[in-house]
């Protein structure tokens, strides 16, 4: 059966993918949008609770994880979160923010997923899904995709396929797996944006399911402000999904669990309260069954008045620096995102092309390039997936 020609091939109907073939339809380009899934856009439908986050108004550069911290800012510079929002409005998508730059739709994710598609079809993008991509290969300077049962060449192919966290929704290692094919390093790629387990000394923690207060976690240098929850398996929340990204198997979470109490609280706390008991002063400033675990552990029975300073002071620190040692995520099933991924060695930054491939491109979760939580990541691949978009 002869092959059907394209001027470019996107493997990847996500967000990335959507984005760059519409980007360089727009410009006249022939291009082929391919998707295993039976469905565009899977995972920018569930995102944000359904609402797509899909920018934040604070993106730069250094809330990026990459092996190459640099790598992410010539493409985030030249499409920025106010290019999106531009697009958003121009399709009468009504949207509010959140919190910390968070942009989210007023309706539905289904609009975004519906806004790209409309770009797409505009620039005359062959969007086809529901068949599996069962061979690609490079020959005379053509790539050759076998789609189902079908050819198609062309002289240009993006890899747009996404990392592997949420596999339900078909995310896959397709992309390392052809990357590697045509030569390409891949850093190892672990779960982002995930929730932490525990066990050993912490496993009473997971007893507080469902309980959540404002904290400030820390993994590395890493520090986010915001807010943890308590699960049967472990950590969750917001400020923990931050830290999972920078967390590396055993080492220690650290966190402030009064994070807006001022310095010698539970001192000042003695000396106008000395009747009551540790658990209630802590219960004055945090959900009354953390408190109760807390003071558990701190081990201070007895009327805060008989307490030494010193023991108080000790007691404040450990507070404000408790040490969880997490043995492990909840894994890709459970991450939002992946860090690692495709070497941003390998690529150029201005274009995603393969420096030692010829008209080969990575785009979005694919490249080792990770966002942190709250709308990055999407930024991440509508800018990785225009700069290929305007070159292919």
């Amino acid at each position: 059966m002869p092959a059907t020609e394209f001027d470019a091939i996107v493997l990847g109907a996500g967000a990335a993918g959507l984005m760059c073939a519409a980007v360089a339809g727009a410009r006249g380009r022939r291009v082929l949008l391919l998707d295993h899934a039976d469905a565009v856009g899977k995972k920018i439908l569930i995102s944000g609770g359904g609402r797509c986050n899909f920018t934040n108004v604070n993106t730069v550069p250094d809330r990026f994880i990459s092996a190459n911290p640099h790598f992410a800012k010539s493409a985030l510079a030249r499409y920025t979160p106010a290019d999106f929002i531009a697009l958003v409005e121009r399709h009468g998508i009504a949207y509010h923010e959140k919190t910390l730059g968070q942009l989210f739709c007023d309706g539905s994710a289904k609009q975004i997923v519906a806004m790209l598609l409309e770009e797409a079809a505009k620039a005359g993008v062959d969007v086809r899904t529901g068949q599996p991509v069962n061979d690609v290969t490079h020959t005379d300077g053509k790539f050759t995709v076998r789609f189902g049962d079908q050819h198609f060449t062309a002289p240009a192919l993006v890899i747009a396929t996404g990392g592997p966290s949420i596999p339900k929704m078909g995310a896959t290692g397709f992309a390392y797996d052809l990357a590697r094919q045509f030569g390409l390093k891949v850093v190892e790629p672990r779960p982002a944006l995930v929730p932490l387990t525990l066990g050993g000394d912490d496993v009473l923690f997971r007893e507080l399911s469902g309980i959540a207060a404002p904290v400030e976690a820390r993994a590395g240098k890493a520090a986010f402000r915001e807010a943890a929850l308590f699960t049967h398996r472990g950590l969750s929340g917001p400020a923990i999904l931050q830290v999972s990204s920078y967390w590396r198997h055993g080492e220690p979470v650290t966190i402030d669990l009064l994070p807006d109490a001022p310095s010698g609280w539970l001192l000042e706390a003695k000396r106008a309260r000395p009747r009551i008991p540790l658990r209630a002063a802590l219960g004055a400033l945090i959900p009354d069954r953390l408190a109760e675990t807390l003071a558990e552990r701190l081990a201070l029975p007895g009327e805060l008045g008989a307490q030494t300073d010193r023991k108080l002071a000790d007691a404040e620190a450990r507070l404000a620096g408790w040490i969880f040692r997490p043995n492990g995520t909840e894994g890709f099933a459970k991450a939002e995102v992946t860090v690692g991924g495709i070497s941003t060695a390998n690529l150029s930054s201005q274009t995603m092309m393969a420096k030692t491939v010829p008209n080969l491109y990575a785009v979005g979760e694919a490249v080792d390039v990770t966002g942190w939580l709250g709308g990055y990541n999407f930024q991440w691949a509508w800018a990785s997936g225009n700069a290929a978009g305007q070159v292919i």
